[in-house]
């Protein structure tokens, strides 16, 4: 695998961090520029069904990227052998970083769909109550996750 990881590095290395800049660039994109916007919606019924629409777009674009950003993951622990260097501890909080926030992305995942599902049943106090904690608490855990992590990442590509 590290044969596999010298010749084809570059494009390795590419990978991870675009899915990176996808994953928690759209994160603070929808965040900070979008929740501005639905919060103008005045018709509550309208305001949830367009945070659920947009966190399903976000999440079918990021899904992928995550799959991406595992992958070259392993390829670059495995190519750079940083379990046996002295970058170890840096490396696996790196990978325990992305772990978290893609078990945050999966419930986030579900309780979109559970608030979806209380929508289409009218029960807007509880799909608000499921979009609601997402945005407020969910998402802004993930992007500052995401931002130690590429910190971390930056910090062990210029270690090699």
């Amino acid at each position: 695998m590290q044969e596999f990881f010298v010749e084809y590095k570059t494009i390795i290395i590419f990978l991870h961090v675009i899915s990176a800049v996808v994953w928690v660039g759209g994160m603070i994109a929808l965040r900070f520029a979008a929740h501005a916007s639905f919060m103008e919606i005045e018709s509550p019924i309208k305001r949830l069904e367009r945070i659920a629409h947009a966190l399903k777009r976000l999440f079918c674009i990021v899904a992928p990227f995550t799959i991406i950003l595992l992958v070259t993951a392993i390829f670059m622990v495995k190519g750079y052998a940083i379990s046996s260097s002295e970058f170890a501890t840096l490396g696996y909080a790196k990978e325990g970083i992305w772990t978290l926030m893609f078990i945050n992305l999966t419930v986030m995942i579900l309780r979109r769909n559970r608030a979806v599902k209380l929508i289409n049943e009218g029960d807007m106090v509880g799909a608000k109550f499921s979009l609601e904690l997402i945005g407020k608490f969910m998402v802004p855990v993930n992007i500052v996750l995401g931002i130690i992590a590429i910190f971390l990442g930056t910090f062990l590509s210029n270690s090699f």
